[in-house]
């Protein structure tokens, strides 16, 4: 996926392309665990869609969830909801880091070699 120390810098061009497939790849990642979200709180806690579009999006956001569950069933499932969507988080920054600072490491070795 990414160039050899020995092949030129990429162009600014083709590092935004670089990049917006990254974020292309987390809006995808996010997607899936807001539905998976939305469907855990709507047959487990029986929220409404929205209620349960907002539980998940909290939690994705790092806020915490919004109002009470009504079973264990529900609690256990926000749990590890929560502990997942805390994955997410770091595996986003993950993602978005990687091209940026490969690109930096890249451009440093290219300018060492040429002294």
């Amino acid at each position: 996926m990414y160039e050899h120390h020995t092949v030129p810098l990429l162009s600014r061009g083709q590092f935004a392309m670089r990049m917006a497939s990254h974020v292309g790849a987390i809006g995808a990642l996010v997607a899936i665990s807001l539905l998976v979200g939305m469907v855990g709180y709507h047959a487990l806690a029986r929220m409404s869609w929205v209620d349960s579009f907002l539980n998940s999006s909290m939690l994705l956001g790092g806020m915490g969830p919004v109002g009470d569950l009504p079973n264990d069933t529900a609690k256990i499932f926000a749990g590890v909801y929560a502990l997942y969507a805390g994955l997410v988080f770091i595996v986003s920054i993950g993602i978005i880091i990687a091209p940026i600072a490969h690109r930096i490491l890249h451009r440093l070795h290219v300018e060492g070699k040429k002294k």
